[in-house]
């Protein structure tokens, strides 16, 4: 079980629809590279200044119906009304972000190679330059593993805000567009064409194959263990469940359901710290919290045992259980170019 209970709270219901300026990297040169669903291939991404890579996969764009049956067994209120969403091509991450990739983010890994090495960074591109300015997380408070483990493990223990930024400084070093995806892209891609309860079907029975999860794991795993889904992702159920880009909106489909087909929607994020969305299931929740629609809000408790807090901005958490993937558009959606953390420190704080 959880550390602490999780109260999913309520936040008006609106659909943002204004973009954010914020990447260094620019989009028009962005969509010039590639541009065609046809052109999209499977690419492994090496970190420039590191030897991290990390695999993503296209995923081609599409139709389906968003949420869950009222007949689903254990399905939540929020998951309804179904309704049909459009989605435009993107990559996603074949698997979840590891420690192994933020930490060369979060402790300035990359900085301190360059130091080591001598190298003369007023010759460097502007693009590692622009990277290099980028706001860091504070010292962690402990150690944000609890002491799971990290060669191959999952980043947990990070915010909404730590996994925006984190993307916006792997945009800037590989001169492509990353972010966090969005709720309905989500959920497509964990659906992978499916339309049953769990991209495998709707037996739980089979999540041994495909998942960790509470009946099978004390910790999370280190990824890309278990089978992937139809679209060759791995561990979009179970092990860690993962930050999208929307800020949680309860009752957000029954808004969403009165449009014919509605396409792209995203509920961008806002200067609030919660809450957000959390999407797929953990190493340390039941079947029903793995099922494709299922949906998770983030809240205050989770940063119960931050005593950064309120002082600076909240990097860490508590929570032991949420990661996050990546995702790259073929061509951004005119509402999420530019888009990042709108997090600020407080005025008159450290």
């Amino acid at each position: 079980m959880r550390l602490f209970s999780l109260r999913c709270l309520s936040v008006p219901v609106a659909l943002f629809l204004a973009g954010f300026a914020g990447s260094s990297v620019s989009v028009a040169q962005e969509e010039k590279n590639t541009s065609r669903p046809e052109d999209m291939k499977p690419y492994v991404e090496l970190i420039p200044g590191t030897d991290q890579k990390f695999e993503m996969v296209p995923i081609p764009g599409g139709t389906y119906v968003m949420g869950s049956p009222a007949t689903e067994e254990k399905r939540s209120e929020d998951e309804g009304a179904q309704h049909e969403v459009a989605i435009a091509p993107f990559w996603m991450g074949k698997k979840e972000v590891t420690w192994d990739e933020y930490d060369e983010f979060a402790f300035a890994f990359d900085l301190k190679r360059k130091q080591r090495e001598g190298v003369d960074t007023s010759k460097q591109p502007a693009n590692e330059t622009a990277a290099d300015a980028i706001t860091r997380p504070t010292p962690p408070y402990a150690d944000e593993t609890f002491g799971l483990g990290r060669k191959g493990q999952p980043v947990i223990c990070i915010t909404h805000h730590s996994a925006m930024e984190y993307c916006r400084w792997l945009s800037t070093k590989t001169g492509k567009v990353y972010r966090l995806p969005t709720e309905a892209e989500w959920e497509y891609a964990c659906r992978a064409g499916t339309k049953t309860t769990y991209s495998f079907g709707d037996d739980p029975s089979k999540l041994e194959e495909y998942a960790w999860n509470v009946d099978n794991a004390e910790k999370p795993q280190p990824v890309g263990k278990k089978k992937p889904n139809p679209w060759g992702l791995y561990d979009m159920h179970g092990n860690v469940s993962e930050w999208c880009l929307d800020h949680y909106v309860p009752d957000l489909y029954s808004t969403l359901a009165k449009n014919p087909l509605a396409k792209g929607p995203v509920v961008l994020p806002t200067a609030k710290e919660y809450s957000y969305v959390a999407r797929g299931g953990s190493w340390d929740d039941d079947a029903d919290r793995l099922r494709s629609a299922a949906r998770l809000a983030s809240n205050l408790e989770w940063s119960v045992q931050d005593p950064q807090r309120p002082q600076s901005i909240w990097w860490h958490t508590d929570a032991t259980f949420v990661g996050f993937r990546v995702v790259r558009a073929l061509n951004e959606q005119e509402d999420l170019r530019g888009v990042k953390s709108l997090v600020v420190k407080k005025k008159g704080t450290k």
